[in-house]
C-alpha cells in the first residue's frame, strides 16, 4: 500500500496534534485580521473551515488523488484557507466585524491551542521516557 496517499494515512497523535496547531495558528491570524478591520468600511470578516473539514480535505476529499507513486504530488492548497464568515449584522458603513464574536473565537481558539500543545508534549514525553531520557 502507498503510504504517500493521503487517504491511507493514518495520523499518529503527534502528527494530528501537530496539524491541529498549524490550523489554530492560521485560525489566529484570520481573527487578528478580522479585529483589525472593525473599523474598515465594506469588511467582511472571514473565518476557517472546521478542522474536521480541513482534516476531511486533506485526506482526500478534495482535489486530485495520485493513482500512482510515481505521480507528483501536488503543492499548493494543503493549508487552510480563510473564508466569509456568515454575518448576521452590518453597521450602516457596510463593516460586518462583531469585536464580541471575534473575541469568543480568539479565547475558543487560544483553549484549543494550548489543549493541542499539552497533548504534544505529554506524547514527546512518553517517547522521552521510553527511550530512557527523562526530563
Amino acid at each position: 500500500m502507498d503510504r504517500s496517499s493521503p487517504a491511507t494515512t493514518a495520523r499518529s497523535p503527534i502528527e494530528l496534534a501537530e496539524s491541529r496547531l498549524r490550523w489554530l495558528d492560521r485560525r489566529q491570524e484570520v481573527l487578528a485580521r478580522n479585529i483589525s478591520n472593525a473599523d474598515t468600511p465594506g469588511y467582511r470578516p472571514r473565518d476557517l473551515a472546521s478542522f474536521s473539514a480541513h482534516l476531511a480535505r486533506a485526506a482526500g476529499g478534495e482535489g486530485m488523488a495520485r493513482t500512482d507513486r510515481r505521480h507528483l504530488a501536488g503543492t499548493g492548497g494543503g493549508g487552510p484557507r480563510a473564508r466569509p464568515d456568515p454575518v448576521t449584522e452590518v453597521a450602516p458603513d457596510g463593516n460586518a466585524v462583531s469585536l464580541d464574536e471575534q473575541a469568543i473565537k480568539v479565547a475558543d481558539t487560544d483553549t484549543a491551542h494550548a489543549l493541542a500543545m499539552g497533548l504534544h508534549r505529554r506524547w514527546m514525553g512518553m517517547f522521552r521516557t521510553a527511550l530512557g531520557r527523562n526530563g
